[in-house]
């Protein structure tokens, strides 16, 4: 199965199944979120109702992303991808031993997510990048998802989708001297779509070990920059939902992102690489197409960059423990 949302166009909002070039929307109103907390077998039964229902082309409407997060989680698991990225960083390829003990992540913004074909709108950089992922999308019903197990965690992935984390690596680098972050380097456009593939669809796809082994490639302007198999994985996507868990909430509209694939899935990784800023940062008026076995295609246009107005630095104060010449209220 497939979920989307989309606009038609005369701007009407719909939420439903993609059936073939069509979509579908889900019986009784229902909306994305509602198809999320009642679980798969709550979307097959939708799905269903619907098998006969004469849908919209998809040529007559404009895909939104297929959902709104109620968080976005955004790990790092592709080894590759470290040790070209570090280089860059570290002036050498180096993985740190903590690395392989836990798959890392940062939360990110939930509330300036993109969609199929949208603009992003930069802030002000001298290094803007992206990162092809996958997406888990969290599902129910079930209690909460507190402490989950790995058995557990993987009954709770609904489905995938494709991710673009736009990052401003200049910013990004600068943020992270502070060891903090990321943030403003990456929360000013996170992409998601085309649409949701439910966790069945891609059962064939699992290899041995249970990652999926799905080929991923982004192009820039049309030339492909890199390629990659979702299943160089370090970890499993049940295993970044039961690490997400940990003494922490994960409820039906999460987002986790597998973090960016190997081999070229960002610019960053191959500047690290080569040694210098090749190929170059993205532009105003690049396309970026993404496009992941069993999940289709999604792209993006870099927008006019946005600048932001100054703030003043970090003011050089005194560190008194008292009071100076300032009145005690009584």
């Amino acid at each position: 199965m497939r979920i989307a949302r989309w606009q038609t166009g005369d701007g009407t909002l719909g939420e439903g199944f993609v059936v073939g070039d069509t979509v579908v929307p889900f019986p009784h109103q229902g909306t994305v979120a509602d198809v999320l907390a009642g679980g798969l077998a709550r979307a097959r039964d939708l799905h269903a109702q619907v098998v006969d229902v004469v849908g919209t082309p998809l040529a007559d409407i404009r895909l939104l992303a297929p959902l709104v997060p109620a968080s976005v989680r955004d790990f790092v698991t592709f080894e590759e991808h470290v040790e070209g990225v570090s280089a860059g960083v570290e002036g050498k390829s180096h993985v740190a031993d903590e690395w392989y003990e836990y798959p890392t992540f940062y939360f990110t913004n939930p509330h300036t997510v993109l969609g199929p074909g949208d603009t992003v709108s930069p802030p002000l950089t001298e290094r803007l990048d992206f990162e092809l992922e996958v997406a888990a999308v969290v599902g129910g019903p079930a209690p909460d998802g507190v402490n989950l197990t790995v058995a557990e965690a993987t009954d709770r992935v609904f489905g995938y989708t494709i991710m673009n984390d736009w990052s401003a690596r200049d910013l990004q680098g600068r943020e992270m001297k502070v060891r903090l972050g990321p943030a403003k380097g990456k929360d000013f456009g996170t992409a998601l779509g085309p649409w949701i593939v439910t966790a069945d669809e891609l059962d064939g796809y699992l290899d041995d070990d249970g990652f999926l082994a799905l080929r991923a490639e982004v192009r820039v302007n049309g030339e492909l920059i890199g390629e990659d198999l979702l299943s160089n994985m370090g970890w499993p996507f049940g295993v970044l939902v039961a690490y997400a868990s940990r003494n922490a909430r994960i409820v039906p509209g999460d987002v986790l992102g597998s973090g960016t694939v190997g081999n070229g899935g960002c610019l960053g990784e191959l500047w690290g690489r080569n040694g210098a800023l090749t190929p170059p940062p993205l532009a105003a008026g690049d396309e970026v197409a993404m496009t992941v076995e069993g999940l289709g295609e999604l792209t993006g246009v870099v927008g006019a960059a946005v600048p932001a107005p100054d703030l003043p630095p970090a003011a050089s104060r005194p560190r008194l423990r008292h009071r100076a010449g300032c009145p005690t209220n009584t």
